[in-house]
């Protein structure tokens, strides 16, 4: 995929995935609310898993679309998709401060949040690398001339 069709393509979803952020993040109750049973079951099975570990967690994934997001929406400027989620789960959580009573804003969620977006650009980083590397043809290819002299590779 182009580096333009990769912009065509993350700016729309870009812009669908902050409405969902937006409608998560500013919630007027917790959104795992509902959820409360089914975790402190999940810690009770399991010990590791306890609240803060699959909230963090969540935070985490949460965030990793942005950061793939943003990498496709900006290719020119991927140093700055870090600083951006930084700036966003910053402004989310003084959001949930200052107007959402039954919210807690969160320092673990900004970093939960930074680290997802940070693993979101990776995957791009890794995944262009990867692909770049599948249609590049390498110089010990086999070679061949059929005479018209243009050396081929097959």
């Amino acid at each position: 995929m182009s580096a333009a069709r990769r912009v065509r393509f993350g700016i729309p979803l870009l812009i669908l995935y902050g409405v969902a952020l937006a409608l998560i993040a500013f919630w007027p109750v917790p959104v795992d609310r509902e959820m409360t049973g089914l975790l402190r079951a999940l810690a009770r099975a399991v010990p590791l898993l306890s609240y803060d570990v699959v909230e963090f967690g969540a935070n985490v994934l949460l965030f990793v679309p942005l950061g793939i997001l943003l990498a496709l929406a900006m290719p020119r400027h991927r140093p700055l998709v870090v600083p951006v989620a930084l700036v966003v789960t910053g402004a989310i959580e003084a959001g949930q401060a200052l107007f959402l009573d039954e919210r807690t804003a969160s320092l673990r969620d900004v970093l939960a949040n930074t680290l997802g977006a940070a693993a979101g650009l990776l995957i791009v980083v890794i995944a262009e690398r990867n692909s770049s590397r599948a249609v590049a043809v390498p110089d010990s290819a086999p070679r061949r001339d059929d005479g018209d002299g243009v050396e081929r590779r097959w």
